[in-house]
């Protein structure tokens, strides 16, 4: 049963598994892989973006910003996390593109332990710091109370989160990117009817949305389990020997993935720093625009994470011919559908503000936005699907260097001169002359990459 690439003998005592993405049309399996992708995930950027547009109604811009706040720091946690399922994702579709199961369904339950472990630690070490956190991103005041409240509520729940992931990138690696939608998509569908429940029903107000995402977050564990685990049985029997076996190649591709991404909010939370200096309307602007882009690119991420499973198939099946035409396929739909998007925001800027309530600086920051600064998204979609095709193919040091360039000589110089000349709108501009530079070179990068391993192969 199900949709995966499982074909089970007439005994149903062995499974074997057909590496999907070795054969058929590269842009059929990126675009299916995408679009599956993005239901579930827009689905969750749209909740979030709901979440904030509830608290905004509240008429209180220090709720805005410190949730605002908070949600910097949650983005640490889920890009480490992100960095964990890349290792989880690459290796076990490269066991399976290589035809061994066995290996892949080791593999997959020697990292789900990996992950569940360091979620744990990492969430129990920064636990008692929240406020020192918060305090390092510019958060003062009422905004600093309701932020670290917030914090206090919902950072726990980063294990169940880490779980749902991980089980999700098992089945984007088998190829079941239907089930690997369900996971994203209960959880989403589970935050939009609680969320104005608790926030406006039961008068809980930014609680109640910190408590809804607790409910969502074990949703989506329990999705992943039953997609991975039930329903494809790729998930052997923890052993704590495997565990440990595994550790070595396991790190070896999430190390350089987590600092990878870490890249990212260490980059927002410097442009936070500066913008704070602003004042709350900047910062409740800020908390705004980082809510509607995830929602009007959350293709892009998508993309980025369709390009993952499909790569290592075909490498681990030595047909680079075809890893070559996945990310010529993924370039050509990020600067379509980039260019698209930044249409359809500066046209709805008007519309944003209104939904969202805000006026004055506020509202002055995010129709500029709109208007210019989504462009930056064209640049980082590169990045993102060059990121990944480095980690699938074994140069992840590539991408953590491309990443942490662009967080620092592409951020910090860029946005604390702009921001200084030319005030907020400044320092938007900044980031975006950042991601431009070093997002055409990524892409040049990971070509020149896949032209090395071609050259090893036929060798």
């Amino acid at each position: 049963m199900g949709c995966g690439p499982a074909i089970m003998t007439a005994a149903g005592a062995q499974t074997q598994m057909r590496a999907a993405f070795t054969e058929g049309s590269i842009m059929r399996h990126v675009l299916v892989m995408t679009v599956t992708g993005s239901i579930g995930l827009v689905a969750i950027f749209v909740v979030d973006l709901l979440s904030l547009l509830y608290v905004s109604w509240l008429n209180d811009t220090n709720l805005t910003a410190g949730v605002g706040f908070a949600t910097q720091i949650l983005f640490f946690f889920v890009s480490l996390n992100i960095g964990l399922v890349i290792a989880i994702g690459a290796l076990v579709a490269r066991a399976l593109g290589a035809g061994d199961r066995a290996r892949a369904e080791r593999l997959a339950s020697s990292g789900i332990m990996h992950t569940c472990i360091i979620s744990v630690l990492t969430t129990a070490l920064a636990f008692p710091f929240r406020e020192e956190l918060l305090m390092l991103l510019g958060a003062r005041g009422e905004a600093l109370a309701v932020a670290d409240r917030f914090l206090a509520i919902t950072l726990p729940s980063n294990v169940l989160l880490a779980l749902g992931m991980a089980y999700s990138a098992v089945l984007r690696a088998v190829g079941d990117a239907r089930r690997a939608m369900y996971v994203t998509l209960f959880g989403a569908f589970t935050t939009a009817i609680a969320d104005p429940i608790l926030i406006f029903g039961l008068k809980l107000g930014v609680d109640g949305a910190a408590y809804v995402t607790i409910f969502s977050r074990l949703i989506i564990a329990l999705a992943g389990v039953w997609g991975a685990v039930r329903i494809h049985r790729l998930v052997a029997r923890p052993r704590m020997a495997d565990t440990w076996r595994d550790l070595a190649p396991m790190m070896a591709i999430a190390a350089p993935a987590i600092l990878t991404n870490l890249a990212a909010p260490v980059a927002n939370s410097y442009a936070l720093h500066i913008f704070a200096g602003f004042g709350e309307e900047i910062v409740a602007a800020f908390a705004i625009i980082d809510r509607v882009t995830p929602v009007a690119f959350g293709v892009l991420f998508a993309l980025s994470g369709s390009v993952g499973p499909i790569m290592s198939q075909n490498y681990g099946a030595k047909q680079m011919t075809r890893v070559k035409r996945t990310l010529t396929d993924c370039v050509v739909i990020t600067v379509l559908y980039s260019l698209a998007i930044w249409i359809v925001l500066w046209l709805s800027a008007p519309l944003i503000n209104l939904m969202f309530r805000a006026s004055g600086p506020t509202a002055d920051l995010v129709a500029f936005f709109c208007t210019y600064g989504a462009a930056a998204w064209l640049f980082l979609g590169l990045i993102f699907i060059s990121n990944a095709a480095f980690n699938n193919l074994g140069f992840p040091i590539l991408s953590t260097l491309f990443n942490w360039g662009r967080a620092t000589l592409g951020t910090i110089p860029f946005v604390t001169l702009g921001a200084a000349q030319w005030g907020p709108e400044g320092g938007l501009l900044g980031m975006i002359a950042g991601a431009a530079m070093f997002g055409v070179a990524a892409v040049f990068t990971a070509y020149a990459a896949i032209r090395r391993l071609n050259r090893r192969l036929t060798a």
